[in-house]
């Protein structure tokens, strides 16, 4: 997928020849939305590379389960980097550093892994959790209430935007992915420029800091993971089409829970500009 690395992983796995695939060098595959008909019975008609008794093919109950259980993850451990926050202010800043630092090496490790690991998959979400825990009593400290907000904010983008995906209002083409891929990497890139801003010049938000240009900037950025969370959906409806093994619900889920971890803290970082 376009905006994380471990839908990148996925896609890669899929032109391997998991399966549903046609062999191991065969281009990626089309979405079915793109296909003739012919192209869809040779699909279907493809032998599988699913070993009989051992493995059987991705449905979306498995993505949602698999979803549900990292997100209760997540939370769990969330309300555990909270409790550390609020009890030390410095341990909890460590657990905000360290989180972070953490998420970024092990997001990396589960993008490149020649192995998809559940493991790391399910340390990932527990190390996500302390980090969101322990940010989110920070920003609550300063500007009560933000919390709730963010998270109802968060929750209603979500539901709204798989809506709108599901009736066909946003349509992931691919000229539509590789504009929000280059977007991405582009507002990555400034994101890591920024969060250097801000530890050099002590400021709380780097570039714009709480005036209209730093609203601007957030609005963008809340805008870039909203758009992502159609890539997901995209992601889930193509490996399901395309007979996906039954293990990658675990990378779908935890793509879906990046994205999601990254608009709440986009709205975080948005409602408290405007609060300032």
């Amino acid at each position: 997928m376009a905006n994380n690395p471990a839908f990148n992983r996925l896609e890669k796995d899929a032109r391997g020849g998991y399966a549903g695939f046609r062999g191991g060098n065969a281009p990626a595959p089309v979405p079915p939305a793109e296909m003739s008909a012919e192209q869809l019975q040779e699909m279907y008609s493809a032998p599988s590379a699913l070993r009989p008794g051992t493995d059987r093919v991705l449905t979306m109950d498995d993505v949602v389960m698999k979803t549900l259980g990292l997100f209760a993850l997540v939370v769990g451990f969330g309300a555990v980097g909270w409790g550390i926050a609020a009890y030390d202010q410095v341990l909890g800043l460590g657990v905000w550093i360290g989180g972070m630092i953490a998420t970024l090496i092990l997001g990396l490790v589960i993008a490149f892994k020649k192995t998809l690991s559940v493991p790391l998959i399910v340390g990932y979400a527990v190390v996500e959790g302390l980090f969101v825990g322990a940010v989110s009593q920070f920003f609550e400290q300063m500007y009560r209430g933000i919390v709730a907000q963010a998270v109802l904010a968060t929750l209603a983008t979500f539901v709204g935007m798989f809506l709108a995906y599901k009736v066909g209002l946003i349509k992931v083409t691919p000229k539509f992915r590789r504009i929000v891929t280059m977007m991405i990497f582009g507002y990555a890139i400034f994101a890591v420029v920024n969060f250097v801003f801000a530890m050099v010049t002590n400021t709380a938000f780097g570039f714009g800091g709480s005036g209209w240009l730093g609203i601007g900037i957030s609005l963008f950025a809340v805008g870039l993971a909203s758009v992502s969370l159609a890539l997901d959906f995209d992601m889930v409806d193509r490996a399901i089409a395309t007979g996906a093994p039954q293990k990658y619900s675990w990378l779908l889920a935890h793509g879906i829970i990046v994205t999601l971890v990254w608009l709440y803290i986009e709205f975080l970082r948005l409602i408290a500009r405007m609060r300032e």
